[in-house]
């Protein structure tokens, strides 16, 4: 199986717990691309050719990325506006990533019950929802997000342990 990992951390230089994860997942040697997308694309200037050849070329699709203000960061909301286009993820014609996997990997800052779904707040899984929409358009199978609160605070051993068992699994079939 061929693994893209994207990520997608505005500074992931100065990410303890994203950059643990990519390189966790690189050195898992079950990665075969893994891409720093804000590095790639520091002036938003996407090339969507090559973004559709990397999704074409793997069969597994990770989207890695701190959550901001209960979504996605602004890199990887213009990166699907982009590249995932009409005619070529989704229409009459648009079968290109029919049959592949999409996995969400987030880090969330916050503590579990501001995702806890009472009051005004909503759960990981909920927030995740348009990722599961977005995969079911484009006829992709849709993996179980995986998260980990907290990030802005936990210990570095806590932050190996996720990343590790991650990649233990990030090759598995659904």
């Amino acid at each position: 199986m061929k693994i893209l990992n994207l990520v997608f951390h505005p500074n992931l230089a100065g990410s303890r717990v994203n950059q643990s994860w990519k390189r966790i997942f690189e050195e898992s040697g079950k990665v075969m691309t893994s891409v720093d997308m804000y590095d790639r694309y520091p002036d938003f200037q996407i090339d969507v050719g090559r973004e559709q050849a990397d999704l074409m070329a793997h069969d597994r699709i990770i989207l890695q990325f701190p959550m901001y203000w209960y979504s996605m960061t602004p890199l990887l909301k213009k990166w699907l506006d982009d590249v995932l286009t009409y005619g070529f993820a989704y229409g009459s014609s648009g079968n290109k990533l029919q049959g592949k996997d999409l996995q969400v990997i987030v880090s969330v800052g916050g503590q579990p019950h501001f995702y806890s779904g009472f009051d005004i707040y909503a759960t990981v899984h909920e927030l995740m929802r348009p990722f599961q929409l977005t995969a079911n358009l484009c006829k992709m199978n849709y993996m179980l997000p995986q998260w980990m609160f907290r990030s802005d605070a936990v210990g570095s051993e806590i932050i190996e342990e996720y990343g590790l068992r991650w990649a233990e699994t990030i090759d598995d079939p659904m």
